[in-house]
């Protein structure tokens, strides 16, 4: 989570910023009160992402539905990365490494159990599909001042 907090956007892998627009859109539709899907499908198809369109939704829906405290998610236009975005960054990044286990473990404590576990088979389908999409996103090394 450190590497990605307060990081600028632009210095993410493609695979963090697919990530970051997603779920900073998925959040600015919501608040407007539109369906999120019908939005994000066509970023989605070109990225070759749409079988994670489904996941990525039920995710977001778990985010908001079952969070033991709000996560807050910046608007499209900032450029840094907050601290919630960081640490779903890093709990993607944890997935597609392999280390699913302190991801789970993570979310164990984000969620509720119900949530937890809808969560984590969501970003594990959506690691696959990044995967596929060679959008894997990894952690990336902490800046120094």
């Amino acid at each position: 989570m450190y590497a990605f907090v307060d990081r600028p956007v632009t210095s993410l892998d493609r695979g963090c910023r697919f990530l970051m627009w997603s779920m900073r859109s998925w959040n600015a539709v919501v608040r407007e009160g539109r369906c999120p899907g019908p939005m994000l499908a066509p970023a989605f198809a070109k990225w070759r992402m749409i079988g994670a369109l489904q996941p990525f939704l039920r995710l977001m829906i778990a985010f908001q539905r079952d969070a033991a405290q709000p996560l807050k998610f910046c608007t499209l236009g900032c450029g840094r990365i907050a601290e919630h975005e960081a640490i779903v960054l890093s709990l993607f990044a944890a997935v597609s490494s392999g280390n699913r286990l302190a991801a789970r473990d993570t979310l164990d404590l984000l969620l509720c159990d119900e949530g937890a576990g809808d969560a984590f088979a969501a970003m594990t389908a959506i690691c696959d599909t990044l995967a596929f999409a060679d959008l894997i996103p990894s952690t990336p090394e902490i800046l120094r001042p």
